[in-house]
């Protein structure tokens, strides 16, 4: 099935042990929490006494870990990640990375995306080096083993690397002694710090601190290194810039129990559903969210709109992963096998649907059949977010911009496409509203075109035109192409 849903990259988890705790099984219930940020591989990797272990595998991580396996990984630090590819990917990208050279072990996790790989992995390999993976982590991972040989340890190894890179990312590094945390300069992708008894943990979201019990201690800021060993955690701050947090972390990506920078991910939902509310005003029965992040968004549009809130979509939480159908039958087929109309509830009512985004349009479209087949008399298409114009270049799936449905067609045109009675987006200047902390900076590239880093992949779109522009400037090619083609033919 083509997929009308942007994905998150990975998530990233750490454990450094000081009271006896079983390593490997803590951070499998960390990286538990976190799968719904990666599906299609996940793996962990265990330090004893700098003596690596690693298990890692394609699938998601009750399919590559179980108990056999989970007890041979002894250690007193470990390090996790799932992830969902943003490229072509192959078995040799399953991440942690290990790596053995002159200085011991070096142990690598990433979440997101340097703008620049490309360029530092040509001139790498013009020096020698040779790579396994497609994998950004591995071109840190040459860099920071270089630049190792020459300094006394891996922390001032990593300040001499960091300069080098651009982009987004929040990043894990375990050396023989050492548990290692960076975030980037703008803060894109977020990372977080906890404490159980004595020991500590690192991972992508909140929501892994609670799993495994453990206390939230603070985010790690923007442009910060953390350091922990023996002698206990040190911070190095080792750039100074405004930070540029992805705001679609709080519309999609994190879970809603989990808070980012000092946001709660669900009240930024509910806030947000609010605001689509006076944006959109529309008469209905029902406000039914598109499970599970516009469950959030539809119980504050039911707040602020006075219209009662209820079920309407029931998931199967046992569908897994979709592969490819080959008929338009079996990708509708495969829409109504994860979500299923509650019919009762919906029959002859006039519906609000919201879900948090519209990327292609495929995906709404066969719930809006589906709706329409249960009865519904009505429904009205809200989206959470604005529409996607723009690709991602730190770490998210956006696709390309000839596929997203925004940048072919003006919004009465996908609204007929989708076939809802109207539609409404979350207007732009409302991000700003959500709940962010308007000090720290967001980012919404993907949204306004307006990117927080100058310096970006070759070939990249400049975003000054507007919607309707961009539209009229795609038809006036295409019929410019037909007129040659029509000519030489």
């Amino acid at each position: 099935m083509v997929l009308d849903k942007v994905k998150e990259e990975c998530g990233v988890f750490g454990f450094y042990d000081n009271d006896g705790f079983d390593v490997a099984r803590m951070t499998y219930y960390g990286l538990y929490a976190l799968q719904h940020r990666g599906q299609e591989s996940c793996g962990i990797a265990v330090n004893d006494d700098g003596v690596i272990t690693v298990h890692k595998g394609i699938g998601l991580v009750n399919e590559v870990f179980d108990s056999e396996n989970i007890q041979e990984l002894k250690g007193k630090m470990a390090v996790g990640h799932v992830l969902y590819s943003t490229s072509k990917f192959q078995r040799e990208d399953c991440q942690p990375l290990v790596s053995r050279y002159i200085k011991g072990s070096l142990t690598i996790a990433l979440n997101g995306n340097l703008t620049n790989a490309h360029e530092l992995r040509a001139k790498l390999e013009q020096e020698g080096a040779i790579f396994q993976s497609s994998s950004n982590a591995e071109v840190i991972m040459h860099l920071a083993a270089r630049a190792r040989t020459k300094t006394h340890s891996i922390e001032e190894a990593m300040l001499k690397v960091l300069p080098q890179l651009e982009g987004a990312f929040s990043l894990i590094i375990m050396s023989p002694r050492k548990l290692i945390a960076i975030r980037d300069p703008k803060g894109f992708r977020p990372l977080c710090l906890g404490k159980i008894k004595n020991s500590y943990i690192i991972a992508s979201e909140t929501a892994a601190l609670d799993v495994i019990r453990a206390e939230f201690l603070r985010d790690i800021e923007a442009g910060e290194m953390v350091i922990i060993n023996q002698e206990g955690l040190n911070s190095i701050k080792y750039a100074s810039e405004q930070p540029s947090h992805c705001v679609f972390e709080y519309i999609y990506f994190a879970r809603p129990d989990s808070v980012i920078d000092g946001v709660s991910v669900y009240q930024a939902r509910v806030q947000t559903g609010k605001l689509l509310a006076k944006a959109h005003p529309v008469e209905a029965d029902i406000v039914v969210g598109v499970p599970d992040s516009g469950l959030s968004f539809a119980v504050g549009y039911a707040q602020e709109s006075g219209i009662p809130y209820g079920e309407g979509l029931i998931k199967n939480r046992y569908t897994g992963r979709t592969f490819i159908k080959p008929t338009q039958d079996e990708r509708e087929m495969s829409v109504s096998i994860k979500l299923n109309v509650l019919k009762n509830n919906i029959k002859g009512k006039r519906v609000i649907l919201i879900d948090d985004s519209i990327v292609r349009g495929t995906t709404c479209a066969n719930l809006i059949k589906l709706f329409r087949n249960a009865g519904a008399t009505e429904i009205h298409m809200r989206v959470a977010s604005p529409p996607f114009l723009w690709p991602c270049y730190f770490g998210t799936d956006i696709p390309s911009r000839k596929e997203l449905i925004a940048v072919k067609y003006t919004l009465e045109e996908i609204r007929q496409k989708i076939g809802a009675d109207s539609l409404g987006y979350l207007p732009l200047e409302d991000i700003k509203n959500i709940g962010l902390k308007q000090d720290q900076g967001y980012c919404d590239a993907c949204f306004s075109g307006k990117y927080s880093i100058k310096k970006l992949p070759k070939n990249v779109p400049t975003p000054s035109k507007t919607q309707e522009e961009i539209i009229y400037d795609n038809r006036r090619r295409i019929i410019k192409d037909f007129k040659i083609i029509k000519a030489y033919s």
